[in-house]
């Protein structure tokens, strides 16, 4: 099967696998995705036979490692990506942890169990959106740790 981009659809491209295999792999230290890893080098290994030769930095192409330039990683919107998506999932963890903490703090395993689904989906929630209303309000202002 042969695939054609045009440069402005595999500059696209380019960048939806560097964030997605940055997503899957930069949490990850021994326990990296290969798979993820070896598309990524696959795509970027065509970086120069479309005029990307700035975004890729390919020292290491004999091994069949291709790593983004700090030129890619500056000048596209990848890094502001990053930020975007860690700031989203920061407030929603945040919020839906502190939530689920409640809510078990709040309720019993006894009183769980005999929920209905939609009780316990409402009460749960409620706790959430407690949260999110607060975030939403005073972000981090009166989060505090207590000895």
């Amino acid at each position: 099967m042969q695939i054609e981009f045009t440069k402005q659809q595999f500059k696209n491209l380019l960048k939806l696998i560097y964030l997605g295999e940055w997503m899957t792999n930069a949490h990850r230290t021994d326990d990296r995705i290969k798979k993820y890893e070896d598309m990524l080098n696959y795509i970027f290994s065509y970086a120069k036979k479309f005029g990307f030769e700035k975004y890729v930095d390919d020292e290491d192409v004999n091994n069949g490692k291709f790593y983004p330039t700090r030129f890619f990683e500056e000048k596209t919107d990848v890094d502001q990506l990053h930020e975007e998506y860690d700031d989203k999932t920061f407030w929603d963890e945040l919020i839906h942890r502190l939530g689920k903490r409640d809510f078990f703090r709040k309720y019993s395993k006894n009183e769980i169990k005999k929920m209905s689904e939609e009780e316990w989906f409402e009460k749960f929630y409620r706790c959430i959106n407690k949260w999110g209303d607060e975030v939403d309000k005073y972000e981090i202002e009166r989060l505090s740790i207590k000895k």
